[in-house]
């Protein structure tokens, strides 16, 4: 009796544009030895490639002996993508080619407390007018990523549970999306966003990833072993519903009592600076106090950092990242914020989890819902599989 021998595939176009879109191969001799692919064969792959735009022949490269052999880069010209990071009371809109490159982007400010009949019409119709501005021969709209605050069902693309965005929950997004055209719709959480922009760049090299989101709401984007985590419900990362004992007794916006977020959110701050008479409405009129040298919205951030560091304590135990990236509008005063959390963060997390743990700040800054967005659509709109697809469509043309 013979031992049967496992067939491997050859590789696809899909996998040869992964090569190329990496950087990890500029030459069809490379991509063969790579690969394993006949001459022939990633003639063949290189050419459909070619042909949709997504890879692109450049000029001649270094010659080793011989005629140089010419560079294939990626065709990041091929297509765009529209984003859109919906926030509580501003919603940031952008253009991205299929580098995640910003193009063009728009704000719309809003009502807090806006549903959907009342701002996603508006949306859709500021992207169209944002895409429009790239002229009649601008590339295809390839998909579309939407970034919601709370918990989200990304396989419905709605809010499944959002105490920021009452009236959204269960409400699907795509068919305000119809007059854009016939494309994907990808949606997700804030947090989940901000944390694949910050593996979209240089960071990518962090395969165990922590970011909190300190904003007008709590909240952790959580990368393992270069893996996003959603959880089984997308409810991963709702840090700011960790019962702490200095909120024992306080009631918190989504209903419970003791809450991190209700004595260390941002809406939680503009609360007590309010009942200091000082004039602030949002988060980031706190910030900007504090960056002004306002001593008791410094004290209050800080105080924030230490609360929110206790809970993160638990989390960097139980995941063990090789980096903590902080986040959100109180980013904003990232060194006052950051010296409350080390304190109880290293007090209260395991030395070995911690010894090696580096903490920094967004690498994007208030770009970051736009970024991940967009990364999260071309995660999908690029894929092995989603490549495959387009060339067996143009094959069958």
């Amino acid at each position: 009796m013979t031992r049967a021998t496992r067939s491997i595939a050859p590789a696809t176009a899909g996998d040869v544009f992964a090569l190329v879109r990496a950087g990890t191969a500029t030459t069809r001799t490379e991509i063969g030895q790579l690969t394993g692919l006949s001459r022939t064969a990633v003639a063949s792959r290189v050419s459909a490639l070619q042909a949709l735009g997504l890879v692109v022949e450049c000029e001649e490269g270094p010659s080793t002996g011989g005629r140089p052999p010419a560079t294939l880069t990626f065709g990041v010209d091929a297509g765009i993508v529209l984003v859109a990071a919906i926030g509580r009371s501003r919603t940031q809109l952008a253009v991205c080619d299929l580098a995640g490159r910003l193009l063009c982007t728009d704000d719309v400010e809003q009502e807090i407390g806006n549903d959907p009949e009342d701002l996603m019409p508006l949306v859709a119709a500021r992207l169209g007018a944002l895409r429009d501005t790239l002229g009649p021969e601008r590339p295809k709209t390839v998909g579309i990523g939407v970034a919601l605050p709370g918990t989200v069902d990304v396989d419905r693309g709605c809010s499944r549970n959002s105490p920021t965005m009452a009236g959204w929950d269960g409400v699907p997004l795509q068919p305000y999306f119809a007059a854009l055209g016939d494309v994907p719709i990808f949606v997700d959480n804030d947090a989940n966003a901000m944390v694949l922009a910050e593996r979209f760049g240089e960071r990518r090299k962090f395969r165990d990833m922590l970011l909190i989101k300190a904003s007008t709401g709590l909240r952790a984007g959580i990368v393992s072993g270069g893996v996003l985590q959603r959880g089984a419900v997308g409810a991963v990362g709702e840090i700011g519903h960790t019962k702490i004992a200095a909120a024992q007794g306080v009631v918190c916006r989504c209903g419970n009592v003791g809450c991190v977020e209700a004595v260390a959110g941002g809406w939680a701050l503009v609360r007590d600076l309010e009942a200091l008479g000082r004039s602030v409405t949002h988060i980031r009129d706190v910030v900007e106090l504090a960056g002004n040298g306002d001593s008791e919205a410094r004290r209050l951030i800080r105080d924030s950092g230490r609360r929110i560091g206790e809970v993160v304590a638990g989390a960097v135990n139980l995941l063990d990242p090789e980096v903590l990236v902080v986040g959100g509008d109180m980013a904003g005063a990232y060194d006052v914020f950051v010296a409350g959390m080390r304190e109880t963060l290293y007090g209260n997390a395991i030395s070995t989890a911690t010894q090696t743990l580096q903490i920094l700040p967004w690498a994007y800054g208030d770009r970051s819902g736009m970024i991940g967005c967009a990364s999260m659509t071309l995660d999908q709109v690029l894929s092995i599989g989603a490549v495959d697809r387009m060339v067996a469509d143009l094959v069958r043309r």
